[in-house]
């Protein structure tokens, strides 16, 4: 099969991560007509919060972050988007203003897909329906989880987790090192602190051997203790 036809949503592997694969075929073909694959340069912006959505945007391949900016002007990562999530689908939905941003974290490549077909196939398919509504329901647990990690574990919990959430999700590369590299103003971000306070308790959690750091790049240790840690023992 040639690069164009597995870029069409019939053949693409990527919708069997999200909702679209609750679609039939004849659908399927007739969202692949009318959709725009983008290329996205890493810090450049996929759409920003307040912006009025007239599509949603499927990732093929590429991470980015979703993010929220307070009245005080901090932004406050919400979540980190990979491959196959479907981006801007509430906000089209609700025919609401996009409530986060979302910004590339490295080299994307997104398919954009206008909101008709989304309501189309809601209108007229149940089970993708159902999909869409179980996507949303799995978005708000996770909101749920975040807002309870925020009130009940410390800094140094927060970010233990992070990084062990970033290690599961992404990997290592070849030197064992996390694959997907975050600056330490944006692991800060995630985790609802300073920069400052971010950088310390790298510094302490490196002290203790469990994590080792080349630059951005970090280096789970012991595991173990880290998640000794996220649990409070």
């Amino acid at each position: 099969m040639d690069e164009q036809q597995e870029r069409r949503c019939e053949n693409c592997i990527v919708r069997q991560l999200n909702s679209l694969k609750a679609l039939d075929r004849d659908e399927l073909k007739t969202i692949s007509d009318s959709k725009v694959t983008k290329s996205i340069k890493k810090g450049d912006a996929i759409f920003k919060e307040g912006e009025r959505l007239n599509g949603v945007f499927c990732v093929r391949n590429g991470v980015s972050k979703l993010s929220k900016m307070s009245d005080n002007g901090k932004d406050t990562i919400v979540k980190i988007a990979t491959k196959g999530e479907v981006l801007g689908q509430r906000s089209v939905i609700t025919e609401e203003k996009a409530n986060l941003s979302a910004v590339a974290l490295n080299d994307m490549q997104v398919c954009y897909i206008p909101k008709k077909h989304l309501t189309d196939s809601i209108n007229t398919n149940p089970k993708f329906t159902k999909a869409v509504l179980l996507t949303m329901a799995k978005d708000l647990k996770f909101a749920d989880d975040n807002i309870v990690n925020m009130a009940q574990k410390n800094v140094k919990q927060r970010i233990a987790e992070t990084l062990c959430y970033l290690e599961k999700t992404f990997g290592k590369d070849k030197d064992g090192f996390i694959a997907m590299t975050l600056t330490r103003e944006e692991i800060a971000n995630v985790v609802g602190t300073a920069k400052e306070a971010c950088i310390r308790t790298l510094a302490i959690l490196k002290k203790e051997g469990w994590i080792v750091t080349d630059g951005k790049r970090i280096k789970i240790e012991n595991e173990k203790a880290l998640y000794k840690l996220i649990e409070g023992l």
